[in-house]
């Protein structure tokens, strides 16, 4: 799979799919899709394909690619217009965040993966399977960039974001399943806490190991 055709893959995922599919879960979706996936009903994530004759139970490693981010739309807008923005978000501020954001991907997954049991490696093998993901919608709602002076921002979420992933054999690069889930990082006693870099990466680590762990069942589940 070429570079070029991952690019023009996560483009078509953020014009085309987008977070409306997410928010769509309790709408009719087709049962066969595009790629020939069956929708897979009542799973823990909004929306997920596979292939009904494929199986995860001979993975034993996982390959994890980089993963594509991109933020909400106009979110750098939105971000600008707010009253109590004191110092406007850069585009090296944005490019920096969404690099961030891919790393603690990499980071969270590899982690959980192989704390349960499945290496994290770098070549496809008849046993690796190949993970392609997608941090999408990504709307941190107080992003901790340098200002003059000292500032204080207090949320009651550090902000939402989307996944969108697809489980490929690394050998063959058939593809097995895809899914697409919407996450947000959300206090349920009604307080406000403060916002800076430390919270906002713990809040992003949660949603991530979440999501990680879900990859982590499915693996053991199918050796079941």
């Amino acid at each position: 799979m070429s570079s070029i055709k991952s690019v023009l893959l996560f483009v078509s995922i953020t014009l085309i799919m987008g977070v409306a599919a997410v928010e769509a879960k309790e709408q009719e979706l087709p049962a066969i899709n595009e790629d020939g996936l069956h929708l897979i009903p009542d799973t823990k994530m909004a929306i997920v394909y596979a292939d009904p004759e494929a199986d995860l139970g001979p993975y034993n490693r996982v390959m994890l690619m980089e993963a594509y981010v991109a933020f909400k739309k106009n979110w750098a807008r939105d971000q600008r217009s707010r009253s109590a923005s004191s110092f406007p978000v850069r585009s090296k501020d944005m490019e920096k965040m969404k690099s961030t954001m891919a790393g603690e991907f990499q980071e969270v997954f590899a982690k959980v993966l192989e704390d349960g049991g499945y290496p994290v490696v770098g070549e496809a093998d008849e046993d690796v399977l190949l993970v392609r993901p997608a941090i999408i919608n990504l709307n941190p709602t107080a992003p901790d960039t340098p200002a003059p002076g000292r500032t204080t921002t207090y949320v009651s979420s550090a902000g939402e974001m989307t996944l969108y992933i697809e489980l490929y054999d690394s050998v063959t690069g058939d593809l097995i399943a895809k899914a697409m889930d919407r996450k947000a990082d959300r206090r349920n006693d009604g307080f406000y806490t403060w916002s800076n870099s430390a919270t906002n990466k713990a809040a992003a680590e949660r949603i991530l190991k979440g999501w990680a762990t879900l990859l982590l069942e499915a693996l053991n589940e199918a050796k079941q």
